[in-house]
């Protein structure tokens, strides 16, 4: 009798393990478009036979069942850690990538409308004046050109500080994003302690948690370390950006314009101030960019960018200037300069135009008479190594390139990504035909443990109520 019920037990605990396996396989179905989500499994056992004085010599006995031992989540550490890291480092070259990208399409290099085909028409417009030195509409072509030219250094200088302010502006709104997700990781790590230590599950607050350390790593790089108690700790550069249930912040400072030539630098709020070193991450491929120029050209793309606009401003007043003073303008002015350069702001900005017709143009010699000598040396400035075309020139091919080495480790990285998350899918993913079949399965195995409890069910009434009838009248 007592092994007869027991089989009952036995029937009930397979059909509480097949409805606990259709209640997880049903979650994974439900959950297969859900971002982030990690399938989860029925974790059983078999439970043994126990051996008791009523069964003793028993030659063979049967298990008790099954025992539902948890919902394990099928994920992989070492997966979740290459995602992250493949994570921080497209992040990374995708910001330079684009900065530099939108740093080339800026120049309108080659065309009509870059600085090449502007500082070509002012040369040929001196070629022109040569030509004819007394025609007053060579003249004001001269002084058409050279103001487009200004405007077009002015326009380009401005475009760059615009941009590096754009981009200030975007790692000041991610900065924001991390010490928010900091401060999220910190309470889930809390509530899954809490979870784990009472002996329940917390697999979707650890989907949320890897999200969010996903995100972590995406904006700033840095790795994680999980602990016994089932929190994890944020590294940055070595240091804790969140530790147990504690979680650091981070602010953005150093120079908020591009002329301020200052270093933009993230720093810890709270602990051992100092610097935050970023392995990877958009926060730390920005900072690469908006980095202050050096003397070596490998500064941050962007003040790299305005120094070199600059550099060719100077050295077109410089040129023209020197040339243009050596001639006699009709109204019997020598030594007269052509560009001025304003105080107090980039030379690319404050470059203007000083003659405001042809009679501020140096067209004649020392004696007064018309003199081609002067415009056309003018006109040959544009050639040689220390002529601004040629450092303007040197510039767009040095963006040219550093834009395209940019583009492709984006690619490359970004590639890498992909294959990290297929391979973390490939392990956490829900297989919708996969959980078809363990639908089926549990199905199957629900209906047979029922089938065993009727069974038993049909011998305890024959033993209860039929047993010991006959031959009663």
């Amino acid at each position: 009798m007592v092994s007869t019920f027991g089989s009952l037990a036995t029937a009930y605990s397979g059909l509480a393990a097949a409805r606990a396996g259709i209640d997880v396989t049903g979650q994974n179905i439900a959950n297969a478009g859900t971002a982030g989500y990690t399938r989860q499994r029925v974790t059983q056992n078999s439970v043994p036979a126990t051996q008791t004085g009523f069964m003793r010599g028993t030659a063979a006995l049967a298990g008790q069942g099954v025992s539902v031992d948890g919902i394990a989540r099928l994920a992989s550490l070492t997966l979740d850690v290459g995602v992250r890291v493949a994570a921080g480092s497209s992040a990374y070259a995708d910001a330079r990538a684009t900065a530099l990208s939108a740093l080339e399409t800026g120049l309108h290099e080659p065309g009509k409308d870059g600085l090449s085909a502007k500082l070509d028409a002012f040369w040929s417009s001196w070629s022109e004046l040569a030509s004819h030195p007394d025609d007053p509409g060579a003249a004001s072509a001269v002084l058409g050109a050279a103001g487009t030219v200004a405007a077009a250094l002015d326009s380009g200088s401005k475009a760059v500080d615009a941009q590096w302010s754009s981009v200030r502006g975007t790692v000041a709104g991610q900065v924001t994003q991390l010490n928010d997700a900091a401060k999220q990781v910190a309470d889930l790590n809390g509530r899954i302690r809490t979870a784990l230590a009472s002996g329940g599950t917390a697999n979707e607050l650890l989907d949320q948690r890897d999200q969010l350390t996903e995100q972590i790593a995406t904006l700033a790089g840095g790795t994680t370390r999980t602990n016994a108690d089932g929190t994890v700790d944020v590294l940055l550069g070595g240091n804790p950006l969140v530790q147990g249930t504690d979680a650091r912040a981070v602010a953005l400072g150093g120079g908020e314009r591009l002329a301020d030539g200052a270093a933009v630098t993230l720093t810890w709020t709270s602990g051992s101030a100092g610097a935050v070193s970023l392995s990877g991450g958009s926060i730390g491929g920005a900072l690469a960019v908006l980095a202050p120029a050096n003397g070596n050209g490998t500064g941050g793309a962007l003040a790299q960018a305005a120094a070199s606009y600059d550099a060719v401003a100077t050295q077109l007043a410089t040129t023209v200037n020197a040339v243009h003073a050596t001639g006699t303008t009709p109204a019997g002015t020598t030594g007269t300069a052509f560009f001025a350069l304003a105080a107090g702001v980039p030379a690319a900005q404050g470059l203007s135009v000083i003659p405001t017709d042809g009679s501020g143009l140096a067209t004649r010699n020392a004696a007064g008479q018309l003199d081609d000598s002067f415009a056309d040396a003018l006109s040959r400035l544009g050639t040689g190594p220390g002529a601004a075309d040629t450092t303007w020139a040197t510039f767009v091919a040095g963006v040219g390139t550093a834009s395209r080495s940019a583009a492709t480790e984006s690619t490359l990285t970004g590639l890498a990504l992909t294959n990290a998350r297929t391979q973390q899918q490939s392990s956490a993913g829900v297989d919708l035909d996969e959980e078809n079949v363990n639908l089926l399965s549990y199905q199957h195995a629900y209906q047979g443990a029922a089938r065993v409890l009727t069974a038993v069910d049909e011998m305890l009434d024959t033993i209860i109520n039929r047993v010991g009838l006959v031959g009663r009248g």
